[in-house]
């Protein structure tokens, strides 16, 4: 069996281990003219013809940075026509682009580069889009990823296939190296580019490849494939965490609008791998861009939700994420919590209901008398509370809570301030500036909604008539 058929076969396992294709799929192929991307251009084309059918697009950027780059756009044309493929090229003057993108020219490079393969992906509905990354590529990526710190995410290096804007990137060559590829082009007289810029360390990937890893080449000759290796087990090891990760999310995590909550205690159950791998999903579903969520704020968001105290905080974590703790409770959420709020209503009898729309609420007055007491019973959804109506104080103020508020609370002598009702009751402090005061004439707070009634005007035996105050959530009808 001569090179092409042996490398043919190795691509085809592993596109059918990683689901790269299907019969007949259009798959753009990336050619720089270089000899990876050559090599890839001609074994897929040969495994169109005696394998599997597809339908290939030979694609290829003129990045405008070196003298020969016209050269090597023909090339590849050249190359497209001699195989019958479609050619398509699109030409970028990289260095005035990086000069106003703020990516530097490696990084405005490859963001043209991508852009340009998913438009062109998308024109021809092709599936996906084939770049030549080998071996060797995978090897310097794992070990730059490694110097840098990278996790088990990292390590994996680059995938098999991945989704870029709902284009699947897919690299065949993973587990080939570049000798061989280089060997093919020479052994069957096809013609490839050299890139000079390929020898110039100045460029990070380049420094790793020709001074780092012949260094360590002397302390282990195999360094390589034992780089692609650690990357094989480091993602087969990650997609099962990720997995583990999504399945425990859906059991602990409650979703909101705009936020994710969950409850201590079954989150200190979880093994510390799988406590950050979740701060790090619901993190992720939060914001588009986590890049900045390094392994430091991880980890001070797991150590922080797994101290007994102190029982609230909040985390401002960049990008406009917030963590919160409130009691037993955390929850994430992507915006800031919202301004402090301040109202002020008078409720009386003449107008016994009151639209509270800083909350969403709805507060009634019914009077009731003596032989009706026994519809004072609680409804669910419903708030309520009872006055007695000849000692109560008229009219009502309903209003937001302000600073050195104080309640003369049933079955405590004295009064207590609210600030500690609140934490005596464990009311989470994002939820406090909902909750509406009542005050009566005289001033004196009466009712604090889904928390305390006060000793004011309490009911008994002698009481005639009721004053039953009702809180409810803001209808249709009443928004309108």
């Amino acid at each position: 069996m001569d090179v092409i058929n042996e490398l043919a076969e190795s691509v085809m396992e592993a596109a059918a281990e990683h689901e790269l294709w299907s019969p007949h799929d259009t798959i753009i192929v990336a050619v720089s003219g270089g000899p990876d991307s050559v090599a890839l251009l001609r074994i897929l084309h040969h495994i169109s013809l005696t394998r599997t059918p597809l339908m290939l697009v030979c694609a290829h950027v003129n990045h405008g940075f070196r003298a020969e780059s016209a050269a090597e756009a023909e090339l590849v044309r050249n190359l497209a026509a001699e195989l019958g493929l479609p050619f398509e090229l699109a030409s970028f003057d990289i260095p005035a682009l990086a000069a106003s993108s703020g990516l530097g020219p490696e990084g405005t490079a490859r963001e043209k580069r991508y852009e340009f393969l998913i438009a062109t992906a998308r024109r021809y509905g092709a599936r996906s889009v084939a770049l030549a990354h080998h071996a060797d590529d995978q090897a310097e990526t794992v070990l730059m990823r490694l110097l840098r710190g990278s996790g088990l995410t990292g390590l994996a290096g680059m995938r098999w296939k991945r989704s870029e804007k709902k284009v699947e990137l897919i690299r065949p060559f993973l587990r080939i190296n570049k000798t061989a590829l280089v060997g093919l082009c020479l052994s069957n007289g096809f013609p490839f580019a050299e890139d000079s810029s390929n020898l110039e360390t100045k460029y990070r990937r380049n420094s790793v490849r020709l001074e780092i890893l012949p260094i360590l080449e002397n302390y282990n000759p195999q360094i390589r494939q034992s780089l692609l290796q650690l990357s094989e087990i480091a993602e087969a090891e990650d997609e099962y965490m990720e997995a583990t990760a999504a399945k425990c999310f859906g059991e602990i995590v409650r979703p909101g609008h705009g936020q994710y909550t969950f409850e201590r205690a079954a989150f200190t159950a979880l093994p510390s791998a799988l406590q950050r791998r979740l701060i790090k999903l619901i993190l992720n579903y939060l914001s588009a861009d986590a890049s900045f969520l390094d392994f430091a704020k991880i980890e001070t968001v797991r150590r922080a939700v797994l101290q007994d105290y102190p029982t609230g905080w909040t985390l401002h974590l960049g990008g406009g994420l917030i963590g919160n703790r409130q009691y037993d409770t955390i929850v994430f959420s992507s915006k800031p919590p919202g301004r402090k709020l301040s109202y002020t209503y008078r409720l009386s009898l003449l107008d016994p209901q009151l639209v509270l729309p800083e909350i969403g609420k709805v507060m009634t007055m019914t009077v009731l008398e003596r032989d009706h007491f026994h519809l004072l019973g609680e409804e669910a959804g419903i708030q309520l509370a009872w006055f007695d109506r000849d000692q109560l104080a008229m009219p009502l103020t309903v209003r937001s809570r302000l600073p050195g508020d104080t309640m003369r609370v049933m079955g405590l002598n004295g009064s207590k301030k609210v600030k500690d009702i609140y934490i005596d009751d464990k009311i989470p402090a994002s939820e406090r500036s909902a909750i509406p005061l009542v005050c009566d004439g005289l001033g004196n707070i009466v009712w604090i909604p889904g928390v305390r009634r006060s000793t004011h005007a309490a009911v008994g035996r002698q009481t005639a008539s009721v004053i039953l105050l009702s809180l409810t959530e803001l209808g249709k009808d009443e928004e309108a």
